[in-house]
């Protein structure tokens, strides 16, 4: 296979990105490199006369503040943000989906209403931040005490915040609190469920319902308890009770469509867009082709290349979601004195990404090429198969937060710069963009889609790789972040509204 260490990802791009370091003087694609261009960053492929459009992925990604010449490094010292969009093309298919494809299965819980789960956990949750100790000495004690008479358990999870008062009982900032704990607190990887009140917070347990005795959810307050210590003591009989009946469930083969996996992506680079967001894109297309659902989010992310999105709404209505969502975000972080460029993080910036239109365009890549069937609000329950789009944060454990509260029982997370992530009670899976960053933190990361990059692998087989450990790991198959342990300091609802 060609091991040119650059790669031009459209015809009409005027920059190519370094796969491998480039030295001052070596030849590019018929020109020669004036600097030393660092892998992942942009070499120009032409002249660019000052103001003229930046182009990477067929698309604007910012204009230059300074002439540019051929085998220049193209970067933050000459290159901005201007809000620009490059007509959408005709949309390409989707990866093709066999037969066979279609047809697989994975060996998962089947719930008592019909829903498919990955996992078996019970949920410690909080309601208040008061409660956040005594759920977490909780979850430690049946751990530690009832944990081990129960192989069909995964684990109790303490899911704990800092919200629930000194709050609005009403508004945007309760409205997404409650929505969010109530999609935890319904999670179909959570076969039980104990809510842990302190009593006189805004955000009331009577706001989520009552459970009856011997209920797989139940819930009360440390006040009612008599205290923190006697709230662990009363919680073990309740969790044993449930644990009782938790215990009982055992994997049984379901559909591959009844998967709802959240995409995420952080600390990105300039591989990221080019290797595991695009491979991640064919996993998406083959389980919406075979029914499922692939989340796609971050808002504040996929600005700059909301219009390819757009293209692909099966409505007018859709599209019409998607454009709100944007507008919002436009007024919100003007409201704060912030623009969106203001997102490409420090580490992104040294990984090669310039520009908020740069990061989009390949952050989208998760999404595959389907069609986009519906736009979601934060944690709101996701009900469409196939490609849809919630509302979130680019801030990733704000986003998968959101994603899992409305759903999804795994979550794929791609990165450049090596984010650790776990997003318990759903299995989170790390795909590494480059090769160095797996060999250097192969502990945290569960596929290497570097090998693009050198030629060695193709987006669409490494694409089917990752579908493989999709359903493997629906299956029960521990990811990385499992085996380490992370996901219990994970569960970040979206802050909105006045602290009172």
């Amino acid at each position: 296979m060609d091991k040119q260490p650059w790669i031009i990802l459209s015809a009409g791009d005027n920059v190519a990105v370094a796969t491998a370091s480039i030295a001052p003087g070596s030849t590019v694609a018929g020109i020669q490199a004036r600097q030393k261009i660092d892998p992942g960053h942009k070499i120009a492929l032409t002249d660019i006369p000052l103001g003229a459009a930046v182009v990477k992925y067929g698309q604007a990604i910012g204009r230059t503040t300074a002439e540019v010449k051929a085998g220049d490094h193209v970067h933050s010292h000459n290159l901005h943000f201007e809000n620009d969009r490059l007509a959408a093309t005709a949309n390409s298919a989707p990866e093709e989906a066999t037969a066979e494809d279609k047809a697989r299965s994975f060996m998962g819980y089947r719930r008592a209403d019909g829903r498919a789960a990955t996992r078996n956990y019970i949920g410690i949750i909080a309601s208040v931040n008061c409660s956040t100790t005594v759920c977490r000495a909780i979850a430690d004690e049946a751990n530690r005490t009832i944990l081990p008479h129960y192989e069909g358990i995964d684990g109790f999870v303490p899911i704990v915040h800092d919200q629930g008062c000194g709050m609005s009982s009403t508004g945007d900032g309760m409205n997404v609190l409650h929505r969010t704990l109530a999609g935890y607190t319904r999670h179909v990887n959570f076969g039980g469920v104990l809510m842990i009140g302190l009593g006189c917070e805004v955000n009331q347990l009577t706001l989520y319902g009552q459970s009856g005795a011997g209920a797989s959810k139940r819930h009360f307050n440390i006040q009612d308890a008599g205290g923190s210590r006697r709230a662990v003591e009363r919680a073990m009989g309740v969790l044993r009770e449930i644990a009782a009946d938790v215990g009982r469930e055992k994997r049984v083969p379901i559909p591959v469509g009844e998967i709802i996996i959240g995409l995420q992506c952080g600390g990105s680079d300039g591989f990221s867009g080019i290797t595991a967001n695009p491979a991640l894109g064919v996993a998406a297309d083959l389980l919406a082709a075979a029914g499922g659902t692939a989340i796609l989010s971050e808002t504040s992310e996929i600005y700059g290349a909301e219009h390819l999105l757009r293209n692909r709404a099966v409505s007018d209505e859709v599209a019409r979601k998607l454009d709100e969502k944007i507008a919002w975000w436009e007024d919100y972080v003007a409201l704060h004195g912030a623009s969106l460029d203001n997102n490409p993080s420090p580490g992104n910036k040294r990984g090669g990404l310039t520009t908020i239109l740069e990061k989009s365009l390949g952050a989208v890549a998760k999404g595959g090429r389907s069609p986009l069937t519906a736009v979601y609000g934060y944690a709101e329950r996701v009900t469409a198969p196939g490609l849809v789009f919630m509302d979130t944060p680019g801030y990733d454990p704000v986003s998968a937060t959101g994603q899992v509260a409305g759903g999804a029982n795994m979550i794929a997370f791609t990165t450049g710069r090596g984010s650790c992530f776990g997003c318990r009670p759903a299995p989170s899976l790390k795909l590494s963009s480059n090769s160095a960053l797996y060999a250097s933190m192969e502990e945290d990361m569960d596929i290497d889609c570097g090998t693009i990059a050198t030629g060695d692998a193709t987006i669409s087989g490494k694409g089917r790789e990752i579908f493989d450990l999709i359903i493997d790991t629906a299956s029960g198959k521990k990811t990385k972040s499992e085996i380490f342990g992370y996901g219990d300091n994970e569960f970040v609802p979206w802050h909105l509204g006045a602290t009172l």
